[in-house]
């Protein structure tokens, strides 16, 4: 896993609320004179409890203003504190979409979803409590010294005694908080574990319902085993600023009965003083408590912010304009697309090389039916997310009508292409660029049967919840509505019954061939190889044989060019 520098929580927050910062200001400053305008009540309080004749008008009028400062500021605050916590977790969630959508394939594919997605809800959802937490903890933290520095103005020797106890406590918590931090990182790495484990439970429930000892051992040993690991180090780690809470409260009332036995040790002490001190002591604790039980808040912020920083190192290389142009690609009558000396190998992990693809010679001539076939993990999918400018090559290039593919036009190139993968994702929408898409996608259910299980509102579908072999079906639907010049199947017919499989080999592909698309099929179907007007053949990420309709050019060599 890469290991990404710590982070500064505060420099993180910082960073992201760097866009709001008026109304943060604004929230901070009008939290700060509410918590100022409380510490003033206190005083004012204390004041007229220990004179004569109670408060007077004056003081009256000036409690009354202080109430209403603290309302004020304290709702002001909060609305303040709302809008700036949702917008900038909304940014944020914004952010981290464009970086994924925006990454090389590649780095999508090494970076797994099962660290993916908690990275995009779970640490959110901690810097969101965070966020929501920061202003209030400003108040808290800006009532505190206030307090102190009227309990400096009452008893400098009794401050200074307050103070002692509070250097001990956030020692206390310093060291409390080191400890309790490794914890969480703990208990972060093993939630990765615990996403895994999820995902199984619902992508192998049938796999899991029919081994008993497959089911019992991903239950007990894995998901129980790192369920248990996650509580006993939340426990541990949540327990140890517990503690320090409780120690920290203790040392709080300790200080007050150290006040106490000032008027015994010192005679003269002035009583009004005294109760002062104790009055403001009292308050101090609701706001000191505050800023100590968010410590944990504080702690898990940090790992969150640790993740996502990961992330966008992870992902720091994305592709140019991807977000930049939402248009379709109008150019679309191409002649021919050009694999040239094409190479590329897969990063290395764990020590074990690579495998490689290439070098790759192939020209596709527009409107031809090109089979490639070849035992799994031949390399075919790697070569058509070459072809396709999924992968950038490591050698060699992609030539469209002789014109060169590099990053300046690489997604206009991709637009060229409709592909269905043999682990597609199937969206429930429907691309919202034609008012005639509704007719023709119930068309097209029609022709390919499923109009008696899915139908369409408001340009998506009723559902998707077919079998496998009928999602691909959908699937292809929407490659048809796409109406892109180039298709491309990844073993599309592998899931459909047999009267269907010759429905997609000798009707559909023939009718595609004759609206001028030009059509890629991965496929071990030899039965309907004849369909092809050519047919490739790989092996450990070469192309090795070349056959062409009714008349046999195969050829051995590692290195083919097709013209």
């Amino acid at each position: 896993m890469m290991q990404t520098p710590p982070q500064s929580t505060l420099g993180e927050l910082f960073k992201l609320l760097r866009p709001f910062w008026p109304q943060l200001l604004m929230a901070t400053v009008l939290g700060i004179i509410g918590g100022a305008s409380i510490t003033a009540l206190l005083a004012t309080i204390n004041h007229s409890l220990n004179a004569e004749g109670g408060m007077q008008s004056g003081l009256l009028a000036g409690f009354a203003g202080l109430c209403v400062l603290a309302l004020v500021g304290s709702i002001i605050s909060d609305i303040g504190t709302n809008y700036v916590g949702q917008h900038s977790i909304a940014r944020l969630r914004k952010e981290l979409g464009s970086k994924i959508i925006s990454a090389p394939i590649e780095q999508i594919e090494r970076y797994r979803s099962h660290r993916l997605i908690p990275v995009l809800t779970h640490d959110i959802d901690t810097i969101s409590d965070f966020v929501f937490a920061f202003a209030p903890l400003a108040v808290s933290l800006t009532v505190c010294l206030s307090c102190l520095g009227y309990l400096a103005v009452l008893s400098l020797p009794m401050f200074l005694t307050t103070a002692v106890a509070i250097i001990i406590g956030s020692a206390i918590q310093f060291l409390v908080r080191s400890r309790g931090i490794r914890g969480f990182f703990q208990a972060r790495e093993e939630e990765d574990e615990l996403q895994k484990h999820y995902r199984a439970l619902a992508e192998g429930a049938k796999e899991l319902r029919i081994s008993r000892p497959r089911r019992f051992q991903h239950y007990n040993e894995r998901l129980q085993g790192t369920i248990d690991r996650i509580c006993d180090i939340q426990v541990r780690s949540i327990n140890l600023f517990v503690v320090a809470k409780g120690f920290g409260s203790t040392l709080f009332f300790i200080v007050i009965g150290l006040a106490l036995a000032y008027e015994s040790i010192w005679p003269s002490t002035d009583r009004a003083t005294l109760s002062g001190f104790i009055l403001v002591l009292l308050y101090m604790k609701g706001p000191l408590e505050h800023l100590v039980g968010n410590l944990p808040i504080v702690s898990r912020a940090q790992v969150a912010f640790r993740r996502i920083a990961e992330l966008s190192i992870r992902f720091s290389s994305p592709e140019p304009n991807l977000l930049l142009r939402d248009d379709e690609r109008k150019t679309l009558d191409i002649e021919q697309i050009e694999l040239r000396d094409l190479s590329y190998h897969y990063p290395t992990e764990d020590g074990s090389t690579g495998f490689g693809v290439g070098p790759l010679n192939l020209t596709i001539q527009r409107g031809e039916i090109l089979f490639i076939a070849g035992e799994n993990g031949c390399g075919k999918t790697s070569m058509i997310k070459l072809l396709l400018g999924l992968y950038v090559p490591q050698s060699g290039q992609v030539l469209i009508d002789g014109k060169p593919v590099d990053d300046s036009n690489r997604d206009d190139y991709r637009q060229l292409f409709t592909t269905i993968f043999a682990d597609y994702f199937l969206f429930e929408d429907l691309l919202k660029d034609s008012a005639e898409i509704p007719a023709e996608a119930n068309r097209y259910l029609e022709r390919l049967e499923i109009a008696h299980k899915v139908s369409l509102n408001d340009h998506s579908y009723s559902t998707t919840d077919l079998s496998t072999g009928q999602r691909k079906r959908l699937a292809l639907v929407q490659a048809w509505l796409e109406k892109r010049p180039v298709l491309v199947f990844d073993e599309w017919a592998a899931d459909q019954d047999p009267e269907f499989r010759r429905i997609f080999y000798t009707e559909l592909l023939p009718e595609l061939r004759a609206q001028g698309k030009t059509l890629i099929v991965i496929s071990h179907d030899d039965r309907y190889f004849d369909v092809a007007d050519r047919l490739l053949r790989m092996s450990a990420g070469k192309i090795v044989e070349v056959q062409r309709k009714n008349k046999d050019t195969s050829s051995t060599s590692p290195d083919v060019a097709l013209t």
